[in-house]
């Protein structure tokens, strides 16, 4: 079974009610990637996994355990969360955002000892900052920020990696290249990485399991080739698309699509 599942999630916000009744489970070493509209409940149900919010029913597991009863520091050893756009308070070196990654093992008065910076320089170095290291976080490009931010993650030391939209924001070269060095932990260190992400071509391209949800509902889940279908499009997006095959990876690509009233409305008037 998954090192990370849920069953019976209910949340909500105030009184609205976002997700009703979601089983979900985590492939363990791989990279799950989860697609679905604005606002059908995918960053909602990340943060729920992650314990950045609670359900109003329903158990996140971890290891076989309830999450919100687990010690916070505990499950920071874990598992490690990157929201969308996270910023950093003005100042601060590269080198000490990626500190941060290492509290859930400071002890006393929280100093950091000689592993603590040899893990720092270890994800300095696999995500391409080391040469950034005293340098400010926002004098950086929005890729490399994005990457200082992984890093910290990494420092973490977790075996799941939870990010909500990493590429946002940034240009295609960028996007690339952030997902690149996820598929490459994925790879080399066997992370098991959770990403919600709007590209649907890249949603493709870098998973081995997708999950598409709408309504605050999971509607399709597994490999790449089970969910970026035709039909599964429509009924998630309402949009007609024609799918291909990346002839780089093999992988499915949304080659073009037309809103459905579209279809509809052309096919009505020939």
């Amino acid at each position: 079974m998954s090192r990370l599942y849920a069953k019976n999630l209910k949340i909500a916000y105030g009184e609205r009610d976002i997700v009703k009744n979601l089983d979900i489970s985590i492939p363990d070493g791989q990279i799950t990637t989860i697609i679905g509209p604005n606002g059908c409940g995918k960053s909602t149900v990340l943060k729920t996994l992650s314990r950045i919010l609670n359900p109003k029913s329903g158990v996140v597991y971890l290891d076989g355990k309830g999450i919100s009863k687990e010690p916070t520091k505990q499950i920071a050893q874990k598992m490690a969360i990157l929201p969308q756009s996270p910023d950093s308070p003005e100042g601060l070196t590269v080198g000490e955002l990626v500190s941060y990654g290492r509290f859930p093992y400071q002890k006393g008065l929280g100093k950091l000892a000689r592993r603590d910076f040899e893990v720092i320089d270890w994800a300095l170095e696999v995500t391409g900052n080391y040469e950034f290291k005293d340098r400010a976080v926002d004098a950086l490009s929005g890729g490399q920020r994005q990457r200082v931010w992984i890093a910290m993650a990494l420092a973490q030391e977790t075996d799941i990696i939870l990010l909500d939209e990493p590429t946002t924001y940034l240009d295609l070269s960028h996007q690339l290249e952030v997902l690149e060095l996820l598929y490459q932990l994925n790879r080399d260190q066997k992370r098991t990485i959770v990403m919600v992400i709007h590209d649907l071509n890249h949603a493709a391209r870098f998973a081995h399991h997708m999950v598409a949800m709408k309504d605050g509902a999971i509607l399709k889940e597994g490999s790449a080739e089970e969910v970026m279908t035709r039909q599964v499009l429509r009924n998630v997006f309402s949009i007609d698309a024609e799918i291909g095959v990346d002839p780089r990876t093999r992988k499915p690509v949304c080659l073009t699509y037309d809103l459905i009233k579209s279809v509809q409305l052309v096919e009505n008037l020939a």
